[in-house]
């Protein structure tokens, strides 16, 4: 066997590696790129979120309330301003991955004193109230900045232990707040502030800030019942008293829009009660007050005469024509088919009922078409009354398909039957109002996985052109639930 210089030998000994196979896991790839970048956006986030929960909020005093402001992660944006116990308002007023939340946390007595003391001080709360509100959002930008800066260095330094790599999560942190203040600023929405949306005791507050009218064309007025309304919580808090009843004006006509009952007994005492709350001028029953029509049904029908304000009915495909018949005998109720048309508190309605009766699906309808047939007939009815000089303000019909055959004869149809509310505006520019259940489905409140919820609406028309100015949409919860919720809506100009 031939003998290996000793000089080789001797080199081979000082690196015995060099003569080794390289291991397989030696070249394994480094981790990739995304993932890296995946990692540090998580952790950013986290640290961020973090540091906004622990020092992120301010307390800041608004006009005689002290409050305390935070910025949390939305996915929608907007501004939550809680006043507890009364309930809160949401306002849609900018689009942002962050959201503002504003907790009142109490009336300052001294401050609020002197506002009832000395009611000419409310003429400056607005301004006081900007500057407050300004002052605390400025500070609130501060705070969130270090937070948020400060959450996700540490955060970083934690998970990654490199100085550089947690001041390159700090900076991402600050860089993606600026971006969420900017895409803020350019979506800001002023009007949001008239298009609130109410819960608990606060859904009231509609009907005791203003009408439609007074919103639109008197935005002075509005802020003084605002600020009327603020030193009116001041006893709500000490007393835990109502607030103040609505005083009626009289340019607006309140017309209280509900549907799809569905013999449930319990839509005739919140009927009732929105008829007070909101000084309603005349409810419209778009039909499927029934379930199956039958004569045993009929003695469900009696509150109607006991609700005090004018009923306008049309037949819904649950209501039988004998149950159109005992309707037509109540003195308060209007019954609208084959187009007819009647002035009722005002406001001229015209409507057609359901051409289809299936309360059990057990006999062939006519379907889509006999509802375009039905809406046809209406629209042509329509017309004629416009060209005899007596043009109808609002058209009524159980369902949508039918309705929406109205298109360009009358500036407002209202229906319902998918037990779904929803606006929409038809390509000729009659506006189409769809109302959910105010019987929460009847029976079929079951049926989904989630109790249905129970549906109205106050439509506000101006008295004089008789065109709708405002509308709150009004859902309660279903069966077992207890939340309520008012939404105002204004008609864009």
């Amino acid at each position: 066997m031939p003998r290996v210089p000793a000089a080789l030998s001797r080199r081979r000994n000082r690196n015995p590696d060099r003569c080794r196979p390289l291991p397989l896991l030696g070249l394994a790839a480094r981790p990739r790129p995304w993932l890296r970048a995946l990692g540090l956006v998580t952790v950013v986030l986290t640290g961020a979120w973090l540091g906004l929960l622990v020092v992120g909020d301010v307390h800041a005093p608004v006009g005689p309330m002290d409050t305390t402001m935070a910025l949390r992660p939305s996915l929608s944006g907007g501004t939550k301003i809680n006043v507890s116990p009364l309930g809160a308002l949401t306002l849609d007023s900018h689009v942002a991955p962050l959201r503002l939340d504003v907790d009142v946390d109490q009336l300052d007595p001294v401050r609020a004193q002197a506002l009832v003391d000395h009611p000419e001080r409310l003429s400056g709360l607005q301004r006081e109230v900007t500057d407050d509100i300004g002052h605390g959002t400025l500070d609130l930008a501060v705070r969130s900045s270090v937070a948020v800066v400060t959450g996700a260095t540490v955060l970083g330094l934690a998970v990654y232990r490199r100085p550089r790599r947690a001041l390159a999560a700090g900076g991402l942190a600050l860089a993606l707040l600026a971006a969420s203040g900017i895409s803020a600023y350019a979506t800001w929405n002023p009007r949001s502030v008239l298009e609130p949306r109410f819960s608990g005791l606060l859904s009231s507050a509609p009907s005791v800030v203003g009408n439609a009218r007074s919103i639109v064309t008197e935005f002075d007025v509005y802020q003084k019942e605002l600020a009327r309304l603020v030193t009116n919580v001041t006893k709500l808090y000490d007393v835990a008293s109502t607030l103040p009843a609505y005083q009626p004006d009289p340019s607006t006509i309140r017309v209280l829009h509900v549907s799809d009952i569905h013999l449930n007994p319990a839509s005739w005492k919140i009927i009732e009660s929105l008829v007070t709350q909101y000084k309603v001028n005349v409810i419209v029953d778009s039909g499927d007050t029934m379930d199956h029509g039958t004569a045993a049904e009929n003695g469900f029908l009696d509150p109607v005469e006991d609700l005090g304000v004018p009923y306008v009915w049309v037949r819904g495909n649950h209501d039988s024509l004998a149950t159109q018949r005992y309707l037509e005998r109540k003195k308060n109720v209007h019954v609208l088919d084959e187009g007819r048309a009647e002035t009722v508190a005002g406001v001229r309605f015209a409507g057609m009922g359901d051409p289809q009766f299936t309360p059990d699906r057990s006999r062939p309808t006519g379907g889509d078409a006999a509802e375009q047939l039905a809406g046809a007939r209406l629209a042509s009815a329509l017309r004629d009354q416009r060209a005899q000089g007596t043009p109808v303000d609002i058209a009524v019909a159980h369902e949508p398909l039918a309705a929406q055959e109205t298109d360009g004869t009358v500036p407002l149809v209202l229906c319902g039957h998918l037990h779904t509310e929803g606006t929409k505006i038809l390509p000729l520019g009659t506006r189409l109002r769809r109302e959910g259940s105010t019987g929460g489905s009847g029976l079929r409140a079951v049926e989904g996985k989630y109790p249905a919820p129970i549906e109205a609406s106050i439509l506000y028309l101006d008295r004089d052109t008789r065109r709708l100015q405002a509308w709150d949409e009004i859902g309660l919860g279903g069966l077992g639930r207890t939340t309520a919720e008012v939404s105002r809506h204004l008609v864009k100009k």
